[in-house]
């Protein structure tokens, strides 16, 4: 999963990203309104936007209502100090999946981006299925009937980014967008390596499921 934090406070910033990086997540992050509405026209890679309403040069509200209008569907957690029931009501009805207040619980944070992540995979439990294979979203763990499969953080985020998108054609940019922050770079070599890896260590699938081991990528 790949965050983009748009919060100006540099103590919640900071511990926004330790928190998310705790759940396996690749996080960038942006300060102003302006930023990270420039940073979600450019970039398509972002899972998920955990968005400040109180931004510099942009208001969040505004960043989400233009989001939304592009047709974006890109999953939106909230994160503000205004509490009120009138400021909620606004950004739901803008397009925002979910909305918290600070300060907040770490641990009810991260439970909520999991949520969130695991809509995205088309599950409505932390354990994803498909076929024999299980992926725990909460212990980031791989089980092939119930064996777990040792598989690398790096691994382990292009299997999330094959999962999300199953029955369809994977490029290898897409692959990239989502493994990378900003000022990283990884080679077409070295995402062959990756799915090189994690189809020998996904080779136990039985025949039915093999189409998975046979990712479409292009």
């Amino acid at each position: 999963m790949r965050i983009l934090i748009a919060d100006h406070d540099e103590a919640y910033a900071d511990d926004l990203l330790r928190a998310m990086r705790k759940v396996g997540a690749i996080v960038d992050r942006v300060v102003t309104g302006s930023e990270v509405n420039t940073a979600l026209m450019t970039c398509s890679g972002f899972d998920l936007l955990i968005l400040d309403l109180n931004l510099p040069r942009m208001h969040g509200l505004e960043v989400l209502k233009r989001l939304r209008a592009r047709g974006s569907r890109l999953h939106v957690l909230i994160l503000s100090a205004a509490n009120s029931v009138e400021e909620r009501v606004k950004a739901l009805d803008a397009g925002a999946d979910d909305y918290m207040t600070k300060p907040y619980s770490l641990d009810e944070l991260q439970s909520r981006v999991r949520t969130l992540w695991r809509r995205s995979l088309g599950g409505s439990s932390n354990q994803i299925r498909f076929g024999p294979m299980t992926y725990d979203l909460a212990n980031r763990m791989v089980l092939i009937d119930d064996k777990r499969v040792d598989l690398t953080a790096r691994e382990l985020r292009v299997l999330e980014v094959l999962l999300l998108r199953a029955n369809s054609l994977v490029t290898k940019d897409q692959l990239v967008d989502r493994l990378c922050r900003w000022g990283e770079e990884v080679s077409d070599n070295a995402v062959e390596v990756y799915i090189h890896r994690l189809r020998k260590k996904l080779s136990t699938l039985p025949s039915e499921s093999s189409r998975f081991v046979d990712w479409d990528i292009a």
